[in-house]
C-alpha cells in the first residue's frame, strides 16, 4: 500500500529536496510509517556528505534525527541510541576532516 501525504506535507518535504532528490523522495513514499522519515534523513545525510558542504553541525543534527527515527522504529534502548549516534558522528567527522586535509595540500 502506498503512503499518502496530505498535499501540504508533501510540498513541505519537497521544498527541502533538490530536483534529483524529489524522485528518490517519491520512491521513499512507497514505504509506510517511520521508514519515510528514515529514508529522507538518509538521503539528506548522503547528499550533505557528497556535496563536501563541511557543515559539520548540520550533519551531526541529521545524525541525531536519524538515530531518533531508528530508535522509534526499533524501540532501541538509550545505550544503543548513543552508540549508533557516536559511531555515525565519528564517521562523518572523520570524513569531513579528511576532506579538509585534502584541501590544505
Amino acid at each position: 500500500m502506498r503512503a499518502r501525504l496530505p498535499p501540504k506535507a508533501k510540498r513541505f518535504y519537497e521544498k527541502a529536496l533538490t530536483q534529483a532528490e524529489r524522485h528518490d523522495f517519491r520512491v521513499a513514499l512507497e514505504v509506510e510509517g517511520v521508514d519515510q522519515e528514515i529514508a529522507v534523513l538518509r538521503l539528506r545525510l548522503r547528499t550533505a556528505l557528497q556535496k563536501d558542504s563541511g557543515d559539520l553541525q548540520l550533519m551531526l543534527r541529521g545524525v541525531v534525527m536519524l538515530v531518533q527515527a531508528l530508535a522509534t522504529k526499533y524501540r532501541l534502548p538509550k545505550a544503543d541510541q548513543d552508540a549508533i549516534a557516536e559511531a555515525l558522528a565519528l564517521e562523518i567527522e572523520g570524513d569531513v576532516w579528511a576532506r579538509e586535509g585534502a584541501h590544505d595540500e
